[in-house]
């Protein structure tokens, strides 16, 4: 059997010395408060597994970050192409990514319009990376679509003191191949860090043709004092991936598994280019600020900038349908012809969060919250058709618009009762403006929608020694996506409401942790899929009144030595 998954064969690292901070004398900076106010913390009621920096980099071989945290309870993972780069796909607790919360840095990332998140568009982002929490349920408040499966935060904000390079390679099956270079400054003239990271990853997949060309570039400069810093971060992904998402029938899976069925509308030979290409560009500014011995606060701005397409050859299209005109040959009118389309996607998101915590003696208070607004362009354009008709260079076919836009607040309360009792309690307000002005099949269709949504939450823990318990309560609400919208006026999709109910048991030695968490998740309006699928290989969903998720999840971690563990040294 071949052997799918990349494999590291070579690291390389390189030390270039150490800088030596006198200013850096307040270590309450070195863990970022925009990343803090939404992370749950050792005694917070609510299942989490983290991810250090040492854990990320010891996993992380090429394949996109769902394959890296997938050793985490109840999450599943998937990629188009089968061997994990390029595409790929996560579920936490059976829920899709639509339902998954994730934060860059405590910013949302799930695409506004499809609540998605294709992190295919940030390859190689693990490698800068200091941790990730992942929370499973509801979890605690956090910025973005509401989690009904889980929340996925990642943070590269902490400070590398020292300076440093690293050359990092890997190659493994089926022509993958993966590199890169990274550079941290440390501290250098008392104040200020440079951070910075450039990545290639290649693959021919698994599957046929389901190849994938990824690069990425990371840049972050920091100011750094006593009291407060100013950091600055700008990162960049490029994508183009083989389309390889359509699924095949049982026979044709015993019979040749690696089959694509992407292209194959072209009669000759599969198309060469039936493609997906990609660029997105993220800017984000944060102001850290401890105001005294009790209160810190921070505020971030960022600007989103996404724009590609994925381009398709249809066989046997009507030209009307693209407002192109018939075409006569030798007196014959032809009115459809094969032809190559590309699907746009033109997208701003920006915004910004704020956060405060207060810490005295047995109390912590957070408090935060944030807007964004998102402005999508979807349009197409013809790039060639089969039989010379003439296509205008400024021709769309379809140019629709899409503005959305979310305002939220949250409060969060932790009170310690005594050296074993813990009490949490956060409450957040999300409102949101969605509107919609046409679809590609139902252009006339607008659609405008406000949502008002408040999510409790409350839970207590028990630790003592080596043993931690406690049991919690969550709500969550989300508006729908953009697809579930376009069944039609008459039968519009309602808000999902999730209650979830959760207990966690934990015993921890130096060497061992054993975790066991039962949950309840109860749906009201969930939207289920229907098993119809659109042309785009999309799958269409409707409300049901009544569902729910209910499970048992049992994590342990063995360290026997420093070089060898039964599963990674998780938190």
């Amino acid at each position: 059997m071949k052997f799918i998954c990349t494999t590291a064969l070579l690291m390389l690292c390189v030390l270039c010395g150490s800088a030596q901070n006198e200013s850096l004398t307040d270590t309450t900076l070195l863990k970022p408060l925009e990343v803090n106010s939404v992370r749950a913390g050792y005694k917070t009621p609510v299942a989490k597994t983290n991810f250090t920096k040492e854990t990320i980099s010891r996993l992380n071989t090429g394949q996109d970050l769902p394959f890296i945290i997938s050793q985490a309870p109840s999450i599943v993972v998937n990629a188009d192409a089968g061997n994990g780069i390029g595409y790929t796909g996560i579920r936490i607790r059976g829920s899709d990514a639509s339902r998954i919360n994730i934060t860059l840095n405590n910013i949302p990332y799930n695409d506004a319009e499809s609540q998605g998140t294709f992190l295919v568009n940030l390859p190689d982002f693990a490698s800068s990376a200091n941790s990730i929490q992942v929370q499973r349920g509801v979890g605690t408040s956090t910025n973005g679509a509401g989690a009904f499966g889980g929340s996925v935060n990642i943070s590269t904000n902490e400070i590398e003191a020292h300076k440093s390079i690293s050359i990092n390679n890997s190659v493994g099956s089926f022509n993958s191949i993966k590199n890169t270079l990274i550079y941290h400054s440390g501290i250098f003239n008392k104040n200020f860090l440079f951070d910075g990271r450039i990545s290639n990853i290649s693959s021919n997949g698994f599957i046929d043709r389901a190849s994938s060309r990824l690069q990425s570039l990371f840049g972050s400069m920091a100011y750094v004092k006593d009291r407060s810093s100013v950091r600055i971060n700008v990162f960049t992904g490029r994508e183009k991936t083989y389309q390889a998402w359509y699924g095949i029938d049982e026979q044709t899976l015993k019979s040749n598994r690696r089959f694509n069925p992407a292209g194959m509308e072209k009669s000759d030979a599969p198309y060469d280019n039936e493609t997906d290409n990609y660029t997105q560009t993220h800017y984000q500014l944060f102001i850290n600020q401890k105001l005294n011995n009790k209160w810190k606060a921070n505020i971030t701005g960022f600007f989103t900038k996404g724009k590609g397409y994925y381009e398709q050859y249809k066989a046997d299209e009507a030209f009307a349908d693209y407002g192109l005109p018939d075409y006569i040959d030798n007196n014959t009118i032809k009115t459809n012809s094969d032809i190559v389309r590309q699907l746009w996607l033109n997208n701003n998101f920006y915004g910004n969060i704020y956060s405060a915590s207060y810490h005295h003696s047995k109390t912590d208070i957070n408090i935060g919250g944030g807007w964004n607004v998102y402005e999508g362009k979807h349009y197409g354009k013809v790039k060639y058709t089969l039989d010379p008709v003439s296509i205008p260079a400024d021709l769309r076919w379809y140019d629709l618009h899409a503005k959305k836009t979310d305002v939220s607040g949250y409060v969060k309360w932790s009170q310690s009762l005594s050296k074993k009792w813990e009490t949490f309690a956060d409450m957040q307000l999300r409102s949101v403006n969605y509107n919609i002005y046409g679809f590609r099949y139902n252009p006339s269709l607008n659609v405008k929608n406000d949502y008002t949504f408040f999510n409790p939450k409350a839970g207590i823990t028990y630790t003592h020694n080596k043993i931690q318990f406690f049991t919690s309560y969550a709500r969550a609400a989300k508006e729908p996506n953009r697809d579930d919208f376009e069944a039609g006026i008459n039968t519009q999709p309602k808000a999902e409401k999730l209650d979830d109910y959760e207990a966690g048991f934990s015993y921890q030695q130096k060497k061992m942790k054993w975790q066991l968490n039962i949950f309840y998740m109860n749906y009201r309006d969930q939207l289920v899929l229907t098993g119809k699928i659109n042309d785009v290989g999309a799958y269409t969903r409707s409300n049901v009144r009544s569902s729910y998720r209910t499970g048992i999840e049992l994590e342990n971690n063995w360290t026997v030595s420093k070089v060898f563990f039964i599963c990674p040294p998780l938190s």
